[in-house]
């Protein structure tokens, strides 16, 4: 799963994981962005994760920075900004080759399959969470037209009579466990099962990078996850994400425990270490 992506592997499941923050600012961590297909495995370059944070020479300097009072990070209802949403973890967690045949129709069938599967999962069609929220972080279009075509092209909808670019994004999953991921042990007793939730999917676009919008969809989610009474929060990063590992940590997460290494050998995919947090005012 992902972090500030978002993508590095870094995973939280519901997506495929990858941990780089192009999110590669993912960070869920735990990522359900499934890829079974052999065409899948020969177009990116590592398996995804939840949580996706790092670094690119496209990244605008802080200098020339966003205007942040346009800045709108929630909860994300409508389809057309859950499609916005799946492209732009599709863009962050997966690496493609220019070269490749037919590569835009590859990357709107991936599209395509995780837009299906957060719906489902919104829905709670998927037995294995109980709830999901996916959050996002927004701008107008205006403010970036010009710095990325393929951002403004891929990851545009509309609200309002208003047109914006989802720029960041995670899913907050209430479930006592993510597909192929460690278990959180937190909390503990009655009423355990329905007061732990996981952050996955994480990721950021690469353009946009150290603006601190990993920071503020962590934070919403923070907000949403307590409205739900969530007591423990968890994140699975990538040992060797440090962007990422950065983020959570600053984020007020912490370490509790480490991916075996046999897992993540029979799983292809970087080792993944469980971070966490405790939210305050909510009691069991």
């Amino acid at each position: 799963m992902a972090l500030v992506s978002s993508s590095s592997p870094c995973s939280s499941h519901p997506f495929p994981s990858s941990d780089r923050w192009n999110c590669r600012l993912s960070s869920s961590s735990s990522s359900p962005l499934h890829t079974s297909m052999a065409a899948s495995r020969r177009l990116r370059c590592r398996p995804i994760a939840a949580s996706s944070l790092c670094t690119d020479n496209q990244t605008i300097p802080p200098s020339s920075a966003i205007d942040r009072s346009a800045v709108s990070v929630a909860e994300a209802f409508s389809e057309d900004q859950l499609w916005a949403a799946a492209s732009l973890r599709v863009r962050s967690f997966y690496e493609f080759n220019p070269s490749s045949y037919r590569i835009e129709d590859h990357k709107k069938y991936l599209t395509e399959r995780e837009f299906e599967a957060l719906k489902e999962r919104i829905a709670g069609r998927r037995e294995e969470f109980r709830r999901v929220s996916c959050i996002n972080a927004t701008v107008p279009l205006s403010q970036i037209s010009k710095l990325s075509d393929d951002l403004c092209a891929s990851c545009k909808f509309s609200s309002n009579g208003e047109d914006r670019v989802v720029v960041g994004t995670l899913d907050l999953n209430q479930c006592i466990r993510l597909p192929d991921e460690i278990v959180g042990k937190k909390p503990q007793g009655i009423g355990a099962d329905f007061a732990r939730a996981y952050l996955s999917n994480v990721c950021v676009a690469a353009e946009l990078h150290r603006h601190g919008l990993g920071y503020a969809v962590i934070a919403k989610s923070k907000l949403v996850a307590q409205e739900w009474g969530i007591s423990d929060l968890y994140v699975h990063v990538a040992v060797d994400n440090e962007p990422a590992k950065k983020l959570y940590l600053k984020s007020g997460f912490v370490y509790e425990s480490d991916e075996p290494a046999w897992q993540a050998r029979f799983l292809d995919r970087p080792r993944r270490i469980l971070l966490w947090t405790g939210l305050p005012g909510v009691q069991l």
